[in-house]
């Protein structure tokens, strides 16, 4: 690959440049802008992780995620605030899907969103001591990434999914949906931009407090900022 393939995806408060160079390696660039919150990053393999607190709707990414129930008809938290930024059309759109199985992933159009698509996952409601819950929140996050690369998005955004109404403990969300896009960047050698967009600033500390633990113990995933 002699000439560099550039791709620019700009954002509600930075732009990201990803190009490949000649051996086929990611090259990131990050572009800070005028905007009040701290933008922490880490890249692993060629998947540059960024973490922001912000508003999940308002994200300029190939694809949102929406933290869904299993009818996929909207609901409260996210799920509620999704489908009233895109509009009565997404709804339109979701009752011929027939539903999620918790775990599953479905993809549909943005219309009045930012974003391209939205990926609607059903994550468990958190039972302590049940080994099929955090299984189960792994595979809605991993079924997500395995959707967009399906549909060769090449930017996605995740809010903490199972946190809100489904009650699973925040630092025990946050490691699984780390540890589960590290191991989706062994497997997948495509570059892509995943953001964590977090809801407030506890949030967003427990992304960088798991974020730092997680990169001291793996020699694969580095700390950008």
């Amino acid at each position: 690959m002699g000439i560099l393939q550039c791709a620019m995806w700009t954002v509600e408060n930075a732009a990201l440049k990803v190009s490949q160079d000649c051996f086929g390696r990611a090259i990131f660039n990050f572009i800070r802008m005028e905007k009040g919150y701290r933008i922490m990053r880490a890249q692993i393999n060629q998947i540059m992780l960024e973490f922001v607190q912000g508003d999940i709707t308002q994200q300029d990414v190939d694809a949102i995620v929406n933290a869904a129930n299993t009818s996929l008809l909207g609901g409260g938290g996210v799920d509620g605030a999704i489908h009233r930024a895109a509009g009565p059309q997404l709804l339109a759109e979701t009752i011929t899907l027939n539903g999620c199985k918790v775990g599953d992933a479905k993809i549909t159009g943005g219309y009045k969103l930012k974003a391209r698509h939205v990926i609607h996952t059903v994550g468990p409601v958190y039972q302590a001591n049940n080994p099929d819950v955090p299984r189960k929140l792994a595979s809605a996050y991993r079924r997500t990434l395995e959707v967009a690369a399906e549909y060769d998005l090449n930017s996605i955004a995740f809010p903490a999914i199972s946190t809100g109404i489904y009650g699973y403990p925040l630092e025990q969300a946050t490691r699984i949906a780390l540890e589960t896009v590290c191991a989706f960047a062994a497997d997948h050698p495509g570059a892509i931009l995943v953001r964590f967009v977090a809801f407030d600033a506890r949030t967003q500390a427990v992304y960088e407090q798991t974020l730092t633990a997680l990169s001291q113990a793996r020699n694969d995933l580095y700390l950008l900022t």
